[in-house]
């Protein structure tokens, strides 16, 4: 499941975004494995935005994660470029 949000965070399609979020949040074990950063394949900015301008209660939920995370610093230094280069490195290992 994991692989496949990946796939998804590389596509960078901001439709994607709820897709990953009801991945990330379909059991206790998906909720681990499935980082956060996966829903900002688009980057941080463009996320919320979409995030903000979608009506469903998944993406209030997950704006509000993604606020919660980027309030206590986990965003500071994220690259979409740098985030895919690591996926790939521990994938293709």
């Amino acid at each position: 499941m994991r692989l496949c949000c990946v796939q998804l965070f590389n596509s960078g399609g901001l439709d994607d975004v709820l897709l990953i979020w009801d991945a990330k949040r379909s059991s206790f074990d998906a909720a681990c494995s499935i980082d956060a950063e996966l829903l900002l394949g688009h980057g941080l900015d463009a996320t919320k935005a979409h995030l903000s301008a979608h009506r469903a209660p998944a993406a209030s939920a997950a704006l509000d994660r993604l606020r919660e995370l980027e309030a206590a610093g986990a965003f500071e230094d994220f690259s979409v470029e740098e985030f895919s280069a690591s996926c790939d490195e521990y994938y293709a290992g």
